[in-house]
């Protein structure tokens, strides 16, 4: 398989890893385990979870082990844009200097 698709399928899986930790996050919402453990978001984040972990898998059949771990650090970006687009957090100077890094880094990495 080319390697093109593999990193779109790496920039996918990273971003249904994000996702799915907003689906957690908002079953953490809930005052009592019950409704945690009743909340759908807790499925749909789990269910992400393992959808991830089965991309993950695969990958790894076309790129070393040393190459794919970092380039799961993409999650992180996607995370600080979920937060800022869901949750309203705020994106200070540290976190752009943050995801500047984790992108150069992923960029050396794959290439």
């Amino acid at each position: 398989m080319e390697n093109r698709w593999i990193y779109l399928i790496i920039i996918i899986m990273t971003y249904l890893g994000a996702q799915a930790s907003v689906f957690l996050k908002k079953a953490s919402s809930h005052d009592n385990i019950k409704d945690c453990i009743c909340s759908i978001y807790l499925y749909l984040g789990g269910g992400l979870y393992i959808i991830c972990a089965l991309l993950n898998i695969w990958v790894l059949k076309y790129l070393d082990y040393s190459k794919m771990l970092p380039l799961t650090s993409i999650t992180y970006i996607w995370t600080l844009i979920l937060a800022f687009l869901i949750f309203k957090e705020k994106i200070s100077p540290k976190k752009i200097i943050g995801i500047i890094a984790i992108s150069v880094g992923a960029y050396l990495v794959a290439y």
